[in-house]
């Protein structure tokens, strides 16, 4: 058996599960507890031989969902003790928030948004990444009021009494908190907005420096952002156990409804990642860059491919390059816009944390005003910079963010139990827009190579 084979078998048995399911559920059969029972430990059996076969983090991912959906349906009370393996994870994931962001805010400023040696590109593409990523902020929150995903999950009132209060804060404090008093203490309480800020002002600094004085600190920023890169895909080796832990810790805790809420959610993203593409970028393409959509599309399909399997950008960079120049887009232009549109221009990125931002709130009560909900977006559009390479990053920024607004952390733990499912959506976006970005500028500077774009041909 190989492992198509096991995941032909494993969907079999899904439907066949889901079948017995649906018609006791709808009283068309009566069938024994047992049986069920029995049917959907089979299908687990066989989930877990497929993994076996297929040898991947995805996969073992997913099935250790499906795992901890069965401990927490069938044994509520011991899937309680699973605990300290998401709080286990949650703290790994936790310790990565401010090396990340310090590292590559960085190193994405000081490398690539010196505005003496870039000039008239380098406020153009960031001008033109903060026009767009506003766009997907406002449409992420538009989809998620409309939805309302997490509203209606029902919390016992012992989980209710773990959530840490949320202190009410007047504009004037939420200002101040963004300024770092302590950038030490500011990474030892987990402020983010702080150490965006402290981050920012320092890669501005260096890249005022001339090469020899800023080398020494831009090599040691570049050396931590690798580290943590590593230190990320380590971390993700636990994932399993993490995510396992705490969909059988929920499952048990709110019982089998609050999935219903994740599907809601998952559909929520892909709508609304879908209007995007079909309301901003396509228009985008069409008026202003003004480019074969057809034959962009050609060009760019096997980087997004790529970013979708692996659900990390910096995997698709290489072929993103290559092929915008291919395109059309000179060389100078797309070696500039691409690598900093991965800081600054993260569209699904930002589209998905405004979204997973409102529903925590809306899981766990919080009503959140409109403004509210935007400075929360705005937040999040800065804390987000620099870690489109990193699959699932986007997990440790909300959990950042949320912590700093005083949200609960449980919903962000159900959610990563789909996240591998947004991630590949979301990165798949970004892609996309930072591609179609190299296109816009180099339109914008009258460098487009209309001829190179309309003989574009793959392979």
């Amino acid at each position: 058996m190989n492992h198509r084979q096991a995941g032909l078998l494993a969907l079999l048995l899904f439907t066949i599960n889901a079948l017995l399911h649906v018609l006791n559920s709808y009283d068309v059969l009566s069938i024994p507890g047992f049986v069920l029972l029995s049917s959907r430990w089979i299908f687990v059996a066989a989930s877990i031989l497929f993994a076996l076969y297929k040898k991947s983090l995805t996969t073992w991912i997913l099935v250790a969902m499906i795992i901890g959906v069965e401990i927490g349906l069938d044994f509520p009370a011991f899937s309680q003790n699973l605990q300290f393996l998401s709080k286990i994870f949650l703290r790994l994931v936790k310790t990565i928030v401010a090396p990340l962001l310090f590292a590559t805010l960085v190193v994405g400023i000081a490398s690539h948004s010196n505005l003496k040696k870039v000039g008239r590109m380098g406020w153009k593409s960031l001008l033109y990444f903060e026009i767009v990523t506003t766009f997907a902020l406002l449409i992420g929150l538009a989809f998620i009021n409309l939805t309302k995903a997490g509203a209606g999950i029902i919390v016992p009132e012992n989980l209710l009494k773990e959530l840490p209060e949320v202190k009410i804060k007047s504009w004037q404090d939420h200002i101040i908190d963004i300024f770092p008093e302590n950038i030490i203490k500011s990474v030892y309480e987990g402020n983010v907005l702080p150490i965006v800020v402290f981050s920012v002002i320092l890669g501005i600094a260096l890249a005022l420096l001339n090469e020899h004085k800023k080398r020494p600190l831009l090599n040691f920023a570049e050396s931590l952002a690798e580290a943590m890169f590593k230190f990320t895909s380590i971390t993700m080796y636990f994932a399993p156990f993490g995510v396992g832990a705490a969909i059988a810790v929920t499952v048990g805790h709110l019982g089998i409804d609050i999935l219903k809420n994740l599907f809601l959610l998952l559909i929520t993203l892909y709508l609304a990642l879908f209007e995007f593409l079909l309301l901003v970028l396509l228009p985008i393409a069409l008026f202003v860059a003004k480019i074969p959509v057809r034959k962009f599309i050609q060009a760019i399909k096997e980087p997004v491919a790529i970013a979708f399997a692996t659900t990390s950008s910096d995997s698709a960079l290489p072929s993103a390059l290559e092929n915008m120049e291919r395109f059309g887009v000179p060389r100078k232009i797309v070696s500039f816009v691409i690598p900093t549109g991965y800081t600054f221009n993260l569209d699904g990125t930002t589209l998905y944390l405004s979204l997973a931002a409102v529903f925590v709130a809306q899981a766990a009560g919080i009503q959140l005003s409109f403004g509210a909900q935007l400075l929360i977006g705005l937040s999040l559009m800065l804390t987000s910079k620099g870690v489109a390479a990193v699959p699932r990053a986007s997990l440790v920024i909300l959990i950042a963010t949320a912590s700093t607004f005083g949200f609960p952390l449980w919903p962000i733990m159900a959610i990563y139990g789909i996240d591998e499912l947004m991630d590949m959506a979301r990165t798949s976006v970004n892609v996309i827009g930072n591609t179609l970005a190299s296109c816009v500028i180099a339109r914008w500077e009258g460098e487009f190579d209309d001829e190179k774009a309309l003989a574009f041909a793959s392979g």
